[in-house]
């Protein structure tokens, strides 16, 4: 499979889950109406905004022998730091509002059962924030709160079909921090 994210994407669970033929297989696409893939997620999915959510998500339909779905957000830029892990969504053209709760949420890189809001460093480039969608060929049995190594090896062998949508942030010095400095 060719790099589309940078040095960072062999660390990205996608590069040992799934294969070139995988991704996109049958047409499967994750897409955002909040963002284009590789396009700038609004600050209000983000550490910027104190009541920051999650983006909307949507999907087409999975390939025939799906029986489950599951989501993957990992930081490309940063040793793929994951951000959601979600399980247990049914095996049909769907989406996940802004905001939504999942039906089964794992633990991020901050051990939280969360969106884990995008906050890279002031002085970095834009990361690159990659949202994976896996078609499964089996239910998976575990219990929210799992972690991504406890998901990744329940999901290895099983994928059918994989899609990736990739948002970008980069955070900048707000007003409010800019005066503080300035007040020193």
């Amino acid at each position: 499979m060719t790099n589309p994210f940078g040095s960072g994407f062999a660390q990205l669970s996608i590069a040992t889950l799934a294969s070139a033929q995988q991704l996109g297989h049958g047409g499967f696409a994750l897409t955002s109406p909040a963002f284009a893939d590789g396009g700038e997620l609004d600050p209000c999915f983000t550490a910027q905004e104190e009541d920051a959510v999650a983006p909307p998500l949507e999907w087409n339909a999975p390939p025939a022998g799906t029986l489950e779905l599951a989501i993957i957000v990992e930081d490309a830029d940063a040793n793929a730091a994951c951000h959601w892990l979600v399980w247990g969504l049914a095996p049909q053209k769907g989406k996940l509002l802004e905001g939504e709760v999942p039906p089964r949420v794992g633990k991020n890189a901050h051990r939280n059962s969360e969106w884990m809001l995008p906050d890279p460093p002031l002085d970095q480039e834009a990361h690159n924030y990659v949202f994976q969608i896996f078609a499964l060929d089996l239910p998976l049995t575990l219990m929210p709160g799992a972690g991504r190594d406890e998901l990744v090896a329940a999901m290895k062998g099983h994928v059918l079909a994989a899609a990736v949508l990739t948002g970008t942030y980069a955070r900048e010095e707000d007003e409010d921090e800019a005066w503080d400095e300035e007040d020193a």
